[in-house]
């Protein structure tokens, strides 16, 4: 699972994501505590799209960070882009508020959109999941405009504190429970965890960014510090 490398781990991601879409928000809202959309509005807030600007969500999902951009400022363009069709699938028909949404099926190491288009990219549990985060990043840089903003929404690994059995506790067994209670598949938030622990932290995930030329580069925790906002900007 979280093992996996390559295009092996790139399909299950895939299916795995299939296979919850229909419950993906309601797991996120539990497991979270509704916190989870707090965040996606801070990344909205550091984004900085401007108005009539145009904006990148990859790994979209069910478009919750590409609604709550429209929700913010109707006049952009919201792009939301995933390689899990159903995943945009369920959002789209569950949700008629994000029938704005310009869906596109995207390949985040291979955007299939022109250098220098976007004002923000955004992507919200992608980073952990791509199988080559440098090259996420270039693809991301490379379809912002000079200027524009990259923000990202992670899960970071459990620091060593006092907090860390209880937050493994929550990660190993509270969480594959509940996936197999409301989702359906303990197996899917068995990886999600798992891929949790094996994660960059966010100061080598900033690191990352600083390394593939963004600048200004900050990040924010979050949830007894395992969340973190990262946002950078290409240079002008």
């Amino acid at each position: 699972m979280a093992h996996l490398e390559g295009t092996e781990r790139a399909h299950y991601v895939q299916n795995m994501f299939a296979g919850i879409a229909g419950n993906y928000d309601l797991m996120n809202r539990i497991m979270t505590f509704g916190q989870d959309m707090k965040w996606r509005r801070t990344v909205v807030e550091q984004a900085r799209i401007p108005q009539g600007g145009r904006l990148l969500d990859i790994a979209t999902g069910t478009g919750d960070i590409a609604a709550e951009a429209l929700k913010d400022d109707p006049t952009i363009q919201s792009v939301g882009g995933d390689f899990t069709i159903e995943m945009m699938i369920a959002g789209k028909n569950d949700y008629p508020e994000r029938k704005p949404i310009q869906w596109a099926v995207s390949d985040t190491l291979s955007l299939p959109f022109p250098d220098n288009y976007f004002d923000a990219v955004t992507s919200g549990f992608l980073m952990r999941n791509v199988i080559d985060v440098e090259a996420a990043f270039r693809e991301q840089m490379r379809v912002t405009k000079p200027g524009g903003r990259v923000v990202v929404l992670e899960t970071s690994p459990p620091k060593d504190n006092v907090l860390k059995p209880f937050i493994l506790i929550h990660l190993n067994y509270i969480l594959p429970t509940l996936g197999r209670m409301i989702a359906g598949s303990s197996e899917a938030y068995t990886y999600l965890p798992d891929s949790t622990k094996a994660f960059k932290s966010p100061e080598a995930l900033a690191f990352s960014m600083r390394q593939m030329g963004f600048e200004d580069v900050e990040f924010e925790e979050f949830m007894m510090r395992t969340i973190a906002i990262h946002a950078g900007t290409k240079p002008a």
